[in-house]
């Protein structure tokens, strides 16, 4: 059986190049959620009038990859420290947050989130926040491998190939061999 988990850090296209290179994950899907309004468009999302956030929604093997590891990436590619907010995108879109899917996930989430602002006494707490996943809106095809598609992006170059290269370096363990993901 599959598990699901939604993660927003910031812009989608950073977050699905990041979790498309690791083993066991089977499909990452760029999206909307956590917010109010029906069906949103980028357009309106960006406006910060609808509530939801970037997400992406990650389809993973649970026998090849945990939720807790997960998390761990995706606390490790993005500041969780920072209010709506990653880099130059700012927002209440752009916000760090977890939809979780099942009471499992809030309670690994809560706890992980403990975990970090109880390491060490410097540093601002982690504000990223556990929402329960009402509904995702999957995002127009264009945002879809997005990184893969426009490699020579500036946007590509400079914010998200360092966030690849900090993961493969990183995380070189988790990493899938072969890129065979839907």
């Amino acid at each position: 059986m599959r598990g699901v988990a939604v993660f927003g850090g910031g812009c989608f296209w950073c977050t699905e190049a990041v979790f498309k290179m690791l083993k066991g994950v089977v499909t990452v899907l760029p999206g909307y959620a956590g917010g109010t309004t029906p069906n949103p468009t980028y357009e309106a999302v960006c406006s910060g009038r609808t509530g939801h956030a970037e997400v992406i929604r990650i389809e993973y093997d649970p026998a090849q990859i945990t939720f807790k590891t997960l998390m761990t990436v995706f606390f490790a590619t993005h500041d969780p420290t920072t209010l709506n907010r990653q880099g130059n995108d700012v927002g209440t879109q752009y916000r760090s947050t977890i939809l979780y899917t099942t009471p499992a996930q809030k309670e690994e989430a809560e706890a992980f989130i403990t975990e970090i602002d109880e390491s060490t006494s410097a540093g601002n707490p982690v504000v990223t926040t556990i929402e329960p996943l009402t509904e995702f809106y999957e995002a127009e095809s264009y945002h879809q491998d997005y990184f893969e598609r426009n490699p020579e992006n500036a946007y590509c170059n400079l914010i998200i190939s360092p966030k690849v290269e900090k993961v493969q370096q990183k995380f070189a363990e988790l990493l899938a061999h072969t890129n065979n993901h839907a």
